[in-house]
This record gives C-alpha cells, structure tokens and sequence, in this order.
C-alpha cells in the first residue's frame, strides 16, 4: 500500500487514469494532480444546488476564459457521463472545499456527506491539462520540478456578472524562461478548453497582484532571473466569487486538486 503522497506521484506517471482516481477514493494520495496522468485532461469542480444552475451556465458562457465549461450533470448525479463514467465526484479528487453563504467551512477528502440531491454539477477545463504539452516541448515548469501546487491569486479583474455570481478572476502562474515565453504561449492558446493562452505576461501589479510570494491559492513560486510571470485565467474562480456571491451551497475542488478525466489532453483544444 503507497501511503505517501511523494511516493505515489513518483509512480503515478505509469498509472491510467481510472487506477489514480481509485487510489484517490481509497484515501492512498490527497495531493496536488499537476504532473499527474500526463496526456489527460483533468477538470475543475463546481457544485451548486438547481436554484442556481441556470445562473451558474451563463456564468461560464460569459466568462469562457476561467469557465471552459466541458460538462453539466443533471441535478443529484455523481458521475460524469462524458469525461469519466465511472468516476463518482463525491469522492475521485484528492480533496474538496464546501462553501455555505460565502463562508469556507470544511476541506474534505470525500465530500459525501455535504451532497445532496439537488446539486448540480459543472466540469471547468483545468490548466494542468496542457502542462504536459509545455513539458514535451521542452519548456521547465518550476512547480513540478520543486513537487509544489501551482500558485494562484486573486486578481483586480472582474468577470462578467450572472445573476448572483460576479467577482474577481483567479490566475495561476507560470515562471517561464524569456526565451520561450512565445512558444508556451503558442502552444497554450491550442487549449482553448484548458484555459486557452496567458491572459497576462510580465508585471503582476498590472492585474492587482502585489505579491508572487504570497499567493492565494496553492504553492510560494520558486522564479529564476531570467523568468517572465505568465498568468492564466484559473478554475479556481468560481471559488473567488462564491465568496461574493454568497450562494447557499458550493462544494469544489481545493485548489490544484482536480478530477482526472479518461479523455486525452487534446480535449483541451
């Protein structure tokens, strides 16, 4: 049994899909997916009640940047059809965020006791999805050489409001050596569902960041001299404005922590 989360990543590359998402049911890896299954695309997670589905789908369709929106389950289901049949999204990512009028109020392993029958589910595109294309192209990522969770941070930039959802878009970000910052940019904007390309490159205050070595979400960076900032639109946005939305309920990804899906990275494009 791998009981360790360095332990099962170093083997996890060999691993299909399915077997990590039944290692992670099983409670063996509750860690960051970056780096996981390299070759398939993994996804965001938000859960709402039906009251605020059809408000939450056009936020997506407004803000398609953060929101690729890849699947929408009927009310009370726990799989998804189309990126993984088999998978129960009650339990398949390493962990989960449960949200209550604004408020975060549990992070969980298994989020089997806050489902209900009424959720309906959303499947985001995730940036990690075409992290493997950047690797094979021979562009260093610095969080997956450390073994860190991608940094990610509230931004000055508001997303486009639907009824009650509106708030600041999340960006994840990439140190990237000067030299190839047009090529990783190149081959992101291919991923249109994962996020598609930076939507930012260079100065962080530009987009109201003060600080990379603080950031919101997921891991301090590790930046080289030579490095340019590259901020992508993230899934963790919906997060950002659950916390100005305030709906009843919102269960998600934690942040870095994403579905593994069976279809191959290029559903990102």
């Amino acid at each position: 049994m791998i009981d360790r989360d360095s332990d099962f990543r170093a083997t996890a590359a060999a691993r299909s899909p399915r077997d990590v998402r039944e290692a992670i049911r099983a409670g063996v890896f509750a860690g960051a997916t970056a780096g996981l299954c390299p070759g398939y695309a993994q996804a965001n997670l938000v859960a709402l009640p039906r009251q605020y589905a059809d408000d939450f789908l056009v936020f997506c369709q407004r803000n398609p940047r953060p929101c690729p929106l890849l699947e929408v389950t009927i009310a009370g289901s726990t799989a998804p059809t189309a990126l993984a049949a088999d998978a129960d999204l009650r339990t398949d990512l390493p962990r989960y965020r449960v949200y209550e009028r604004g408020v975060l109020v549990d992070e969980v392993t298994d989020a089997t006791t806050y489902w209900r029958d009424d959720l309906v589910a959303f499947l985001l595109g995730c940036s990690f999805t075409f992290e493997s294309a950047l690797v094979d192209a021979g562009i260093p990522l610095r969080h997956l050489d450390a073994g860190r969770n991608v940094s990610m941070y509230r931004t000055s930039l508001s997303c486009e409001a639907a009824g009650i959802f509106h708030g600041p878009m999340v960006v994840s970000m990439r140190p990237i050596p000067a030299s190839l910052v047009e090529q990783a940019t190149a081959i992101s904007a291919r991923f249109p569902l994962a996020h598609g390309a930076p939507i930012h490159a260079g100065d962080p205050s530009a987009i109201g960041i003060r600080d990379l070595s603080s950031p919101d979400y997921g891991d301090p960076p590790h930046i080289e001299p030579d490095d340019v900032p590259l901020f992508w639109a993230c899934g963790v946005t919906p997060q950002s404005v659950a916390l100005e939305s305030r709906p009843e309920l919102m269960i998600t990804h934690s942040p870095g922590c994403m579905l593994i899906t069976d279809l191959p990275r290029e559903i990102g494009r």
